[in-house]
């Protein structure tokens, strides 16, 4: 089995769980002005599940030693490319990606495609099993920082006492 196949097959049920019941509130609240709301993230997934992930799997997969931009996350959130849109739409879009990006995985011949490379503009020599691996890590970044934005928001406001005993950081 490929590196990371059975974290991007599992994310989007533990995604799912984390959000169901979730508000308009706290799906847009931010901790700060420069910091992202669950919404935001939920589209940066999905925009970087197309323009940087497959975009780059295809690239190695079909060239040899194909050239790869750095997929700027700052530049498109400073641009906007995260804001304002609606959870739910950038949730679908990104379940649809990742369930054709799974199917897309799972038929390739891992022998044939994980020591194949690929020149990213600032890491360098990249193969398939590093993108792969750094797929798998970026989901569980997000899911950890989407929990830390819930814990933060929805939990630690009313805790009472307890807030004493906690440092949340979202």
């Amino acid at each position: 089995m490929l590196p990371g196949l059975a974290q991007l097959e599992n994310t989007p049920e533990i995604l799912r769980l984390l959000l169901d019941g979730l508000t308009g509130e706290e799906a847009n609240w931010k901790p700060a002005p420069d910091r992202w709301s669950i919404a935001e993230v939920i589209e940066h997934l999905s925009h970087v599940e197309g323009h940087g992930f497959r975009s780059r799997m295809d690239q190695m997969v079909e060239s040899t030693l194909p050239e790869m931009l750095e997929y700027d996350q700052e530049a498109f959130a400073a641009k906007g490319q995260y804001s304002g849109r609606d959870i739910e739409d950038s949730f679908d879009h990104w379940e649809d990606q990742r369930d054709a990006n799974i199917q897309f995985l799972r038929g390739l011949d891992e022998a044939a495609v994980i020591a194949r490379q690929g020149k990213h503009e600032r890491l360098g020599i990249i193969t398939v099993g590093d993108l792969l691996n750094e797929w798998a890590f970026h989901d569980m970044g997000h899911i950890r920082q989407i929990l830390e934005l819930l814990r933060s928001h929805r939990y630690y406001p009313n805790m009472g006492r307890f807030q004493s005993i906690y440092r949340p950081a979202p």
